[in-house]
């Protein structure tokens, strides 16, 4: 047995998870998951393509330990789909092959492997044992012996264009969470006494709670036995109301509470293999090939007996082999009692299409197989109950004959066997953009790879503008520790170089966007077969969803979120575009809330990062274009946001400035008692604990929590978190010296000095959201107030100069600028003023980063959905049907195909068009003559010409305006009116009008691609 030098545990040296490694994971499966992943041994037997995208994905989550186990030798067929495999390889054993390259994927996991055949008493050894290119015999044998010992059992394969999961977790599984929702929270308006007692929540938001959840109570005056009560079932009424069973015997009800969803185990009982194979249970993963699993069950109960008998699978296309196939499934329809009417045409299919490997399947088998064995491992999310059939038939080019087949000794055989020689040629000369290094383009480069996209005359074009940080390694698996700092797109080209030395790949690095149109110009676009996108914000795809529809080129769109993920297919003339539709906008919290009525802590993180951006950011920034720019304070809008920045300037460049680090301990204490007591006890003095409103109700109930000041404690760490972060961050500011010493910090907080605060009558604080935003308009300027300010730091302006200010730009990621710290401190120090439970830094960093969790699993499962519809793309397949959009939840388990959704269609006249159509229009004309081809050729009066955001034409211009650009060519008018050169690389605009009909009624029309000479 071969072994690495790994440590066997996700954990850094001090015990606690790597959080700088497994950030985006840990916001998927929790630390808790994580801790009894990492006492978790795993058995992953056979290392073919599929075996190694379970071991990949299964190291870079962090378990304990992995085991390889397999006795086969590599062979040409395995370099189609096992990427850590390489031409030198072929012979040696696969499982020695591979570790070297495994090992390196997590420095936490103790990989190693085995050559010894796979056996009851190996796998005596492990917590989960995963078999893959196993016999039945085998998985009989293993699975009864984990059954009875109470070892986690998973049998996955892939076959050709189908693949298969068994999961049988024991007698007595326990799920701690069923779903990986975020725990529901809401305030409570009102409870009854009665047999069923309604519970009425806040009409703020809907509870959004279902019939069977439990929940318990914290906050609730008078009915005070609900505090903390063990949790009740529910039953949902409504929106707004649900029923918690009897409370009759509770005191009454009289304000307030919070009610709080509570996760409640579940017990999951699983069936041996041996009995699960004559009473099989099936998660459907198309619906519209509803009755296909129990179908392909058939079929891997015959494909085993098949190669039993013939040692190996049904040569692609033989009728003969087919024949026997279909005879072998109607026997063993009868042999395990199954009472299914067999499908023959199914089963031909099947037997067709099983040789061979395709990375795609295996890469959506592998993936959703590691996250069962997590599931296994954690008892987090629901298990797959019991069998998984997958397939993609569809790629399945028609025609094929067995010599298209068969196999030529390259490492393409595994694809030919498959889809045949032809398309696999044609792939070769695929040249094709992939957006994005990230994850998904990771993983899709890998695959793209494997495939061998682009390897003769082709090209896979890359471009990604990020270097690679340590939270990337968790799931970006083409980069290791030693690239962190490097850029992604070179190292990405580089990785999948070496896993198949054939493709031609060329790696850039820059942003996609209207800036870099001089690069990815007409004849760029021209060249290309398709566009793969692997990005992460909208933006940008809808940026290349735009260029893929004037381009008329098919594009796949694919994201992924925690376990969460989502693949869509759009072709040229026959789809909707990704921009077709839009989620709902993220919901914003009210400023009022924000600043003053507080209820979650979510609303302290949002203040806290606002606090950040305002004192370390803007205000650093303000400081030193004030200095560096002559001309800053001209730029700026007159009135209240002028005097603003004067007022902050002079605060921090002459009355506030720091000498040392002494005078940023002292700033920072008085910015805490600013924040958490002045501020407080002027709120208070406004509206007093007692306040009532005009209704006779108090003012601080419901949504409004009364806050109570809070006394600043130098021996209260997370006070002294404040200060120490707040300190360190202004002396970054101004370039100062840093201490990360916290007995000297608390020894000089102690001696700074704070006035006592007294509240003013007059101050204006906002209680509803139109009144901050009246607020924020009212500010007024005052010149000469202005001029005072100005004048002041004028006369300092020589000394200003000598300062070297430096602006703190957000970063998340690095645990060592003091961000986080402060905004966790600030945060939580707010939340105690407003008695609402603290966040964690983990927890603060993923509302205050916007984080999105993710996941390696997922990831591998959507970018194999992708690489199977680009097989149809680059076949050219039209019929819609033929392809899938895909949304899928691996916790739960989840998966939903369904056809793309057409283009929806608009007419006018007789005219039908899409967005996919436009009007083409060649060579330099005048505005006259475009006007007159509309109106002549397709009887349309053209109202208004627009480029951009520039107004071109439109019909209630000045009549001599209107003369003057009429006579004028169109490349003129719009170098006139943007007083723009058209650039050199721009061969089209894109002009969009409006347009009347012959009634005079306006109509919807595509837009004009006006190509230049």
């Amino acid at each position: 047995m071969q072994q690495s030098n790994g440590n066997g545990s996700t954990t850094a040296t001090n015990g606690d998870i790597d959080e700088s490694l497994y950030s985006r994971q840990l916001y998927v499966l929790g630390h808790d998951a994580m801790r009894k992943m990492a006492a978790s041994s795993i058995l992953i037997c056979g290392l073919g393509g599929l075996g190694v995208e379970i071991a990949k994905d299964i190291i870079l989550g962090g378990v304990k330990s992995v085991t390889l186990q397999d006795t086969k030798p590599t062979s040409w067929q395995d370099l189609s789909s096992q990427f850590f495999l390489r031409e030198s390889d072929i012979g040696k054993n696969r499982a020695e092959a591979s570790l070297p390259r495994l090992v390196e994927l997590n420095e936490y996991v103790s990989t190693t492997c085995t050559t010894e055949a796979v056996s009851t008493e190996l796998v005596s050894k492990f917590s989960v044992v995963v078999l893959t290119d196993s016999t039945r015999d085998e998985q009989l044998e293993i699975g009864d012996f984990c059954h009875a010992n109470n070892i986690k059992f998973i049998c996955a394969n892939t076959n050709g264009v189908f693949g298969n999961i068994f999961c049988d977790f024991g007698d007595d599984f326990k799920v701690t969470d069923t779903n990986g929702e975020q725990v529901l929270s809401v305030m409570v308006s009102a409870v009854t006494k009665d047999g069923d007692g309604i519970v009425t929540c806040l009409d703020e938001k809907r509870h959004g709670f279902e019939d069977g959840d439990f929940v318990t109570f914290h906050e609730v005056e008078g009915m005070v036995e609900l505090n903390e009560c063990t949790p009740r079932k529910i039953e949902v009424k409504g929106p707004f109301t649900f029923s918690i069973g009897d409370t009759t015997s509770l005191s009454d009800y009289t304000r307030g509470g919070i009610v709080t969803q509570v996760k409640m185990p579940t017990s999951v009982k699983f069936k041996s293999m041996r009995d699960a194979l004559k009473d099989p249970e099936v998660l459907p993963t198309d619906f519209a090939k509803f009755e296909q699993p129990y179908q392909h069950h058939i079929c891997y109960l015959a494909l085993s007996e098949y190669q039993k008998s013939h040692g190996s699978s049904p040569t692609p296309y033989s009728s003969t082999d087919g024949e026997k196939f279909v005879s072998l499934c109607k026997e063993v329809n009868e042999k395990y009692s199954l009472g299914l009417e067999v499908n023959d045409k199914l089963c031909t299919e099947f037997a067709n299409g099983c040789s061979g490997q395709l990375v795609g399947v295996q890469a959506f088998i592998g993936g959703s197989t590691a996250q069962e064995v997590m599931k296994a491992c954690s008892g987090k999310f629901m298990p797959t109950k019991q069998w998984l059939y997958f397939d993609c038939a569809e790629v399945i080019p028609e025609g094929l004959t067995e010599a298209d087949c068969k196999p030529t000794n390259t490492r393409y055989d595994g694809q030919i066997m498959c889809l045949g020689k032809a398309l696999n040629d044609k792939i070769a000369d695929q040249k094709w953009f992939v957006v994005g290094a990230g994850a998904i383009g990771c993983e899709l480069l890998k695959n793209f790879a494997m495939m061998g996209v682009g390897h003769n005359k082709g090209m896979l074009t890359v471009t990604d503008m990020d270097t690679i940080e340590r939270s990337n390694l968790n799931r970006q698996f083409l980069f290791r520790s030693w690239d962190v700092t490097k850029m992604k797109s070179d190292t990405a080209c580089n990785a999948v170089k070496e896993m198949n030395p054939d493709i031609n790949v060329t790696s850039h690095q820059n942003r996609v966007g209207p800036e870099t149109e001089k690069i990815y110009t007409d004849s760029f676009f021209a060249d290309l077969n398709g566009v793969a996108n692997a990005l992460d914000n909208v933006d940008a795809r809808s940026y290349m969803d735009r260029r893929c529809v004037y381009y008329k080129l098919p594009l796949l769109e694919s994201g992924t979120l925690g376990t969460k993920g989502n693949v869509q297919v759009v072709l040229p003339h026959i789809t909707e575009s990704y921009s077709s539709s839009q989620d709902p906008p993220e919901k914003t919290i009210p400023m009022c809330t924000l600043k003053n009525f507080p209820n979650a802590i979510e609303h302290t993180i949002q203040w806290a990062r606002d606090q950040f951006e305002g004192l370390f950011t803007k205000t650093a920034e303000n400081c030193h274009k004030f200095i560096t720019e002559p001309k800053f304070l001209e730029k700026q809008k007159s009135g209240g946001a002028l005097m603003s920045i004067l007022e902050g300037l002079r605060k921090d460049l002459t009355k506030e400035l720091p000498n040392d680090f002494t005078d940023c301990i002292k700033w920072a204490r008085l910015l805490f008692e600013d924040n958490f007591h002045n501020t407080i006890a002027q709120l208070l003095y406004n509206f007093p604990p007692d306040q009532k409103t005009s209704s006779g109700a108090l003012f601080w109930s419901g949504p409004k929590r009364c806050p109570s000041v809070i006394e600043f404690d130098a021996n209260n760490s997370a006070h002294l978190d404040f200060i120490v972060a707040a300190a360190n961050l202004r002396a970054f500011n101004f370039s100062i010296p840093t201490s990360r010493d916290r007995d000297f910090i608390k020894a000089q907080v102690a001696s700074v000095s704070v006035p006592a605060f007294k509240p003013r009558s007059g101050v204006k604080i906002a209680v509803t959201e139109a009144e901050a935003e009246n607020m924020n308009n009212d500010d007024e300027s005052d010149s000469d107030k202005a001029s005072v300010i100005l004048e002041e730091l004028n006369a300092k302006m020589d000394q200003l100069r000598s300062l070297n200010i430096q602006v703190a730009d957000f970063e998340k990621d690095d645990d060592t600028n003091f961000h986080m710290d402060f905004i966790t401190a600030c945060s939580n120090a707010r939340a105690a003023s407003y008695r609402i439970a603290p966040a964690n830094k983990h927890k603060t960093k993923l509302i205050a980063g916007k984080i999105i969790p993710a996941i390696a699993t997922t990831t591998a499962v959507v970018a194999g959905l992708v690489s199977i519809e680009m097989y149809k793309m680059i076949q050219g397949l039209k019929d819609v049907e033929k392809y899938k959009n895909a949304f899928l939840n691996l916790a739960l388990p989840f998966f939903a195909f369904s056809e793309p959704i057409l283009a929806p269609k608009n007419k006018y006249y007789d005219v039908e068009w899409t967005l996919w159509d436009r009007y083409d229009i060649k060579g330099d004309i005048t505005l006259q003559e475009l006007l007159d081809i509309f109106e002549n050729d397709h009887k349309l009066e053209i109202s208004m010409l627009s480029q951009g955001v520039c107004m071109l034409y439109a019909f209630f211009m000045p009549a001599d305006k209107r003369k003057e650009r009429c006579g004028m060519k169109i490349s003129e008018l719009v170098e006139l009116v943007t007083k723009k050169k058209l650039p050199a690389h721009k061969r089209a605009l894109v002009l969009e009008i409006c347009c009347n009909d012959t009634e005079g009624e306006d109509v919807d029309t595509p837009y004009i691609n006006y190509q230049l000479p």
